[in-house]
């Protein structure tokens, strides 16, 4: 094209990184806790989110999502300010706990058309105050994003990561969102704070069974010595 002349400069469009939302402190911690436990055992294979925006629309900020959790498959994780699908691809897998700022069903099914729209193909809704169904799991079937049917005997496979869905009951937040790796949810994947005291655990163990060990072996020397001294 030629060198015109125009009327102003083209305007760019801004992506704003946050916005200001109610929170409480047992869906911060909820999901604060479910990123963590993501990034610890993922870290060098993904990218990891919480709480940022997710655009995938450059012509508009107004097409954007806030998953409490988020992951992408294929890159070792790293930070970033705001989550740009034309530029790193659609997440993998989307996660959202239900707060009491949450509206209800409409709200939500319109929160499912923006993950559809998106292109996010395994989005996991879980809410705590909910008895029967705390965890719902929707799929990209078809370009549609379908839910698992309660029937469904692996309703809670997460099939993005190779692992099952699981509630435990945490003693000060209550239910809480874990991932196992067995269907029975036995085989949780740690908190930090739990890897970190299982490793002490481990260490502690191991130290004492090298003080035992080494207490076994002055015994042994001091046995020998006390069979060269005896007369012969």
């Amino acid at each position: 094209m030629g060198a015109h002349v125009y009327s102003r400069p083209p305007e760019p469009v801004y992506f704003p990184e946050a916005e200001e939302v109610p929170e409480t402190n047992r869906h911060l911690e909820l999901r604060t806790a479910l990123y963590l436990i993501l990034k610890r055992e993922l870290a060098h294979t993904a990218t990891l989110g919480s709480d940022q925006f997710v655009y995938w629309d450059p012509r508009t900020s107004k097409k954007r999502l806030a998953p409490d959790a988020f992951v992408r498959l294929g890159m070792p994780h790293r930070t970033f300010r705001t989550w740009k699908i034309w530029l790193h691809g659609a997440p993998d897998l989307g996660v959202e706990i239900v707060s009491d700022s949450d509206e209800g069903e409409p709200d939500w099914d319109e929160k499912l058309e923006r993950y559809r729209a998106a292109g996010i193909p395994e989005v996991v809704r879980f809410d705590p105050e909910d008895r029967e169904r705390p965890i719902r799991v929707w799929d990209a079937l078809e370009g549609d994003l379908v839910e698992r049917a309660s029937g469904d005997p692996d309703l809670r496979a997460c099939e993005t990561l190779g692992l099952w869905w699981t509630v435990v009951q945490d003693q000060s937040l209550g239910p809480m969102l874990r991932l196992a790796r067995d269907r029975e949810g036995h085989d949780l994947l740690p908190t930090p704070d739990e890897a970190e005291s299982k490793a002490r655990e481990a260490n502690d163990k191991l130290q004492a069974e090298v003080q035992a060990l080494r207490a076994e072996l002055a015994q042994a020397r001091g046995k020998r010595k006390t069979r060269r001294r005896s007369p012969g």
